[in-house]
């Protein structure tokens, strides 16, 4: 038997109607549409200093190296991880879906968990809450447990919070592009955009990759990325922007970091086991509710995306359910485990894994080839931390957009979902915490329930949870604690 055929075998392209070279289209054509995260994650994550050595941007920030240093061990690490979770997606779920950090849950991390400014817990503690959270996944998937804790949380929450975290990340990315900047009248404004070539710039690299996307280029953000990038290293080149500057508050290079290049940090020991520090002086309920939303976010993601692509492979069952789902949900817990322990956020399945499925990728072995090209793009590290974050934040927009379809799942015509579901939406941009908005769809549903005279339709386990956040909004906004963790 020779190497395709075992891997037919193996697979079983007979029994899904496919070929290895099927399959392996389908594997490039997934890296294309995910591989943007491995540039945009290590730009959400890592803290940037201004050149005074004061904080620019919330982060991952590691003493005795630099923010470019930091941003390639981050890139390692989201690969490595990356690649990790696939693996068991292949030889365990067999399944076409890939996997990588998710973004807004790297957001989470960086703007709010780590961010001085709302939480302001280390960053070594917030990876100890990923790799609790990847834990707790482990054990729920392995016990069966899923449907309960799908049937816990209010369905107009779960489909709301989609569009919250887009909505979240387009603010995010609009800020770091220069598009949207800080107003001491309005609190957010339009940039200079045309008196400042990287806001334009970043205008029109966000233009173009959504053009690409609309006709169905493949790897449409990372053309746009690599593009724009390019561009703004011949404008750094004839001087027509600085090195660096600040925009949305951000300190940014000017260009291409060309400077980054021979500095490739790929030792990522700093990284590795931090999180067991993480576990020291913690307070219970504030690390609760950073594991909770955490999972939150991850599970009903993956759960989501999961029916969704197996929607578009055809792999769902009668009853609208995803046979063996509990498979690809353990590859994702793993490499939500295994990420938080080498020093990356939450891993999670990639709704791009649709572009490999309608290429006719129908097993593991999508997910394999996935996974190799990450192990390859290892030699590209250096890149992230050489294009500049108004840049690969275009990413972080496009995906926005995209995440604002979810809005549609909501019964607007029902108050009693309308009311929790908005408040999700709206809360998350505007706090800049996703976990303030899945509170406050989550206080207000058996309220909104009981008013109406539903009050039967709410679930006790949805009373204690409304009432755990209640408690934690009045310690946290009271005074009564000056630090939550």
């Amino acid at each position: 038997m020779g190497f395709t055929d075992s891997l037919a075998d193996y697979f079983g392209f007979e029994e899904h109607n496919t070929d290895v070279r099927t399959e392996v289209i389908g594997g490039i054509t997934t890296f294309l549409a995910m591989s943007y995260i491995v540039v945009v994650n290590p730009s959400v994550l890592a803290a940037t200093h201004n050149p005074d050595g004061s904080l620019a941007k919330p982060g991952i920030a590691i003493a005795g190296y630099t923010d470019a240093q930091t941003v390639q061990m981050i890139a390692v690490v989201t690969l490595v991880a990356s690649a990790v979770a696939m693996l068991v997606m292949a030889f365990y779920a067999n399944r076409p879906f890939g996997l990588a950090p998710g973004l807004g849950l790297n957001a989470f991390f960086a703007f709010t968990v780590v961010n001085p400014n709302v939480l302001g817990i280390s960053w070594q503690t917030a990876l100890a809450a990923v790799v609790t959270e990847g834990v707790i996944f482990i054990l729920l998937t392995a016990v069966g447990a899923r449907e309960y804790v799908i049937n816990l949380f209010p369905e107009p929450v779960k489909f709301a919070v989609g569009t919250g975290i887009g909505l979240f990340l387009a603010i995010i990315g609009l800020q770091a592009m220069g598009i949207v900047v800080n107003s001491g009248a309005t609190l957010v404004t339009l940039g200079p955009v045309a008196s400042d070539p990287r806001a334009l710039l970043a205008v029109l690299g966000l233009l173009l990759t959504l053009a690409l996307y609309a006709r169905g280029v493949k790897g449409s953000i990372v053309i746009g990325i690599l593009s724009t990038t390019a561009v703004a290293l011949v404008l750094t080149l004839v001087g027509v922007v600085t090195p660096t500057t600040l925009i949305g508050g951000w300190a940014q290079p000017g260009g291409f970091d060309a400077s980054a290049l021979p500095q490739a940090q790929y030792d990522i020991s700093p990284l590795v086991g931090a999180f067991a520090q993480g576990f020291g002086n913690i307070e219970a309920f504030g690390f609760a509710l950073i594991v909770f939303t955490f999972f939150f976010v991850d599970f009903f993601d993956t759960a989501g995306t999961l029916v969704g692509v197996g929607q578009a492979g055809g792999f769902l069952d009668d009853e609208g359910d995803l046979p063996d789902a509990d498979k690809p949900l353990m590859a994702d817990a793993i490499g939500t485990t295994v990420g938080g322990m080498l020093g990356t956020s939450t891993v999670t399945t990639y709704v791009e894994s649709a572009t490999g499925v309608e290429e006719g990728g129908r097993t593991g072995m999508v997910a394999l080839v996935v996974a190799l090209l990450f192990l390859v793009s290892l030699v590209v590290v250096p890149l992230a931390a050489a294009i500049p974050q108004y840049v690969s934040h275009i990413a972080l927009v496009v995906v926005a957009i995209l995440m604002l379809s979810n809005v549609t799942a909501i019964d607007w015509d029902d108050l009693t979902h309308a009311i929790p579901a908005g408040l999700t939406i709206l809360v998350m941009p505007f706090t800049y915490s996703i976990a303030y908005g899945i509170a406050a769809g989550i206080i207000s549903y058996p309220i909104v329930k009981t008013a109406v005279g539903d009050y039967d339709e709410v679930r006790l386990g949805q009373w204690l949870l409304a009432l755990a956040f209640v408690v934690y909004f009045f310690v946290r906004t009271s005074g009564i604690l000056q630090s939550t963790v």
